[in-house]
């Protein structure tokens, strides 16, 4: 199983960012089209992503303004990687007038690292314009426009 790390730095507080990671309506700003989030340890993480992958997982952890952790996965028959089987930690560290968003993804199998490299830095950059107050259009998965 591998890991993958992925920093952002967004000009906005912690305080700021935060609702757009456990607030549904904020939480679809950036990824996905609907989402379901119960932001408590041992409340639900569901996001249909793209409109067309459902995600389910649950927290694991959750720190107002510094970080949340859940469970995640592809709620989807046969997916290699099923619902809650990995590991997701976005950490909002202060960074003078700005925070730097770090994500950090456990438990992937090594050949889907790649894919969701590609896919987070995809929606940290949509996290970042949400944040700005600027709408990042529709939400479509990276490669399937």
């Amino acid at each position: 199983m591998a890991e993958l790390t992925r920093e952002v730095v967004i000009g906005a507080s912690p305080a700021t960012i935060f609702p757009f990671l456990v607030d549904p309506e904020q939480h679809i700003r950036w990824m996905g089209t609907e989402a379901e989030l119960d932001a408590r340890a041992g409340g639900a993480y569901r996001v249909l992503v793209g409109g067309r992958h459902p995600s389910a997982g649950e927290f694991v952890e959750v720190v107002p303004d510094e970080r949340v952790v859940f469970s995640f996965g592809w709620d989807e028959p046969g997916h290699p990687i099923p619902a809650g089987s990995t590991e997701i930690e976005i950490t909002l560290i202060p960074d003078g007038d700005k925070t730097r968003v770090r994500l950090v993804h456990r438990g992937l199998p090594d050949d889907a690292v790649s894919d969701h490299t590609d896919g987070w830095d995809h929606y940290l950059d949509r996290l970042a314009v949400a944040v700005g107050g600027e709408d990042p259009g529709p939400d479509i998965v990276p490669g399937e426009a």
